[in-house]
């Protein structure tokens, strides 16, 4: 990493412990061995962190909720899907920092089964004491929470608006520093990663890791995101846009464009939270590989693109590849008639 460190000095709160571990998936390797399909894969723990579950929406959370202090702010207005990993997060951390929490949370998913509404992250929302807002199809989710900030304001309270999944330029910095520990932690264990693979929903997360990759003097194509939210064209332009502003915000005199990212839409199936045959397919192998748990709308889809670009030769055999694990598990109980279908 760059020094000094470009991330010093910017409002953060702490919700994270230390790094999370990469573990080898040392099984899985051997059964795609036994398919012609010889690399190396490495998980990134990021559903390992110990607040309200874990998942990578705490990364950017840290620096969401250091600018809603530092902003004199003492309620979260969170906006997301009726089962955002984000919106859990959210409330998990406004009950560990003492802030007011309350989610706004649209269909974004036509979904309308009483565990998908109730069960998974609603669930957990409830009980970290949020107040959640369910609205109905069609519902403007960004206009109900504008109007909930005007209420809480008029009761001598300052509410702070958490968008969806979190991936404001600030909130973009969360990964950004992930970009970096992943630097530290392929050092040490001395493997240079080919391929880092992960989900695209808001962007955030591919935006914040591509501005690291480029403050480290590495090439952004590294990453290999797979879109489960946007066509592949918005996908890319909205996540080049948001790298753009991460630099910027960092005085980092770059400029990226979608040529720079490397984003596939073979896994978006029906569109955002819709399962597809392949994700089912790939949360059964990790878990009957590995013993470990993605979730169906964000990793699942992410680990279904990993295989297919392993099968395909897309990643090259031998190649030493790095699965960013998001979390998000308790988004399979929500989808439980899928899941367990067969």
């Amino acid at each position: 990493m760059t020094e000094p460190d470009p991330l010093h000095g910017i409002p953060r709160e702490r919700l994270m412990s230390g790094p999370t571990p990469l573990q080898r998936l040392a099984r899985l390797e051997t059964l795609l061995g036994e398919r012609g399909r010889c690399v190396s894969i490495w998980a990134k723990r990021d559903d390992l962190m110990e607040l309200g579950g874990g998942g990578n929406k705490l990364r950017k959370l840290e620096f969401i909720m250091g600018q809603a202090k530092a902003e004199g702010c003492d309620t979260i207005v969170a906006t997301g899907g009726v089962q955002s990993n984000f919106a859990r997060l959210a409330a998990a951390a406004c009950a560990r920092t003492g802030l007011s929490c309350e989610l706004v949370l649209g269909q974004m998913v036509p979904r309308s089964t009483e565990i998908y509404q109730a069960n998974g992250n609603v669930l957990l929302d409830r009980l970290f004491g949020a107040r959640v807002h369910i609205l109905n199809p069609g519902d403007d989710a960004g206009a109900y929470a504008a109007r909930r900030v005007e209420e809480i304001s008029e009761t001598g309270r300052k509410a702070f608006v958490a968008p969806l999944g979190g991936s404001t330029t600030v909130g973009c910095l969360g990964y950004v520093d992930c970009a970096f520990e992943v630097a530290r932690q392929s050092a040490e264990i001395g493997v240079a990663f080919d391929r880092i693979v992960i989900p695209n929903g808001s962007g955030g997360m591919h935006a914040g890791l591509t501005a690291g990759l480029v403050i480290e003097g590495e090439q952004p194509s590294r990453i290999s995101a797979h879109t489960v939210l946007s066509p592949v064209d918005r996908c890319l332009s909205a996540t080049a846009d948001k790298a753009d502003a991460v630099l910027k915000l960092l005085s980092v005199d770059a400029r990226l464009t979608s040529d720079d990212l490397r984003i596939s839409g073979t896994q978006l199936g029906a569109g955002y939270g819709m399962p597809t045959h392949s994700m089912v397919e790939a949360v059964e192998l990790l878990a009957q590989s590995e013993g470990l748990l993605v979730d169906p709308v964000y990793g699942g889809k992410a680990f279904a693109g990993m295989l297919s670009d392993i099968e395909s030769g897309e990643i090259e055999p031998r190649s030493n590849v790095l699965f960013i694990m998001t979390g998000g598990s308790p988004g399979l109980y929500a989808y439980a008639d899928v899941l367990t279908a067969n």
